[in-house]
C-alpha cells in the first residue's frame, strides 16, 4: 500500500478549508483517511498551516510521499528540514 500525504478539502463553497491527511494513494481526494496530520486554511489571517510535526515525520520515515503542494508547505514551515536532518 502506497501512502500519500495530501490535502483533503472539507470547506464550503468560496471558503476553502483543507485537512492534511495520510491516505492510500489509490483513494479519491475525499476518500477514506488513515490519519489526520494537520490543517490548512488559506483564507484566514494569521497561522494558516498547522501541522503535527511528530506525526508527519513518522509517516515520512515510513515511506509516505507528500504531494507537491504539501511538500512546499512542509519546506516553508521547516518540518521538511527536520525530516531530512534525521
Amino acid at each position: 500500500m502506497a501512502v500519500k500525504i495530501r490535502l483533503q478539502r472539507v470547506g464550503k463553497k468560496k471558503m476553502p478549508f483543507y485537512k492534511v491527511v495520510a491516505v492510500d494513494s489509490r483513494t479519491r481526494r475525499d476518500g477514506a483517511v488513515i490519519e489526520t496530520l494537520g490543517r490548512y486554511q488559506p483564507v484566514v489571517e494569521g497561522e494558516q498551516f498547522v501541522i503535527d510535526e511528530a506525526k508527519v515525520i513518522d509517516w515520512l520515515k515510513k515511506g509516505a510521499q507528500p504531494t507537491e503542494t504539501v511538500e512546499r508547505m512542509l519546506k516553508r514551515s521547516g518540518v521538511w528540514n527536520k525530516f531530512k536532518s534525521k
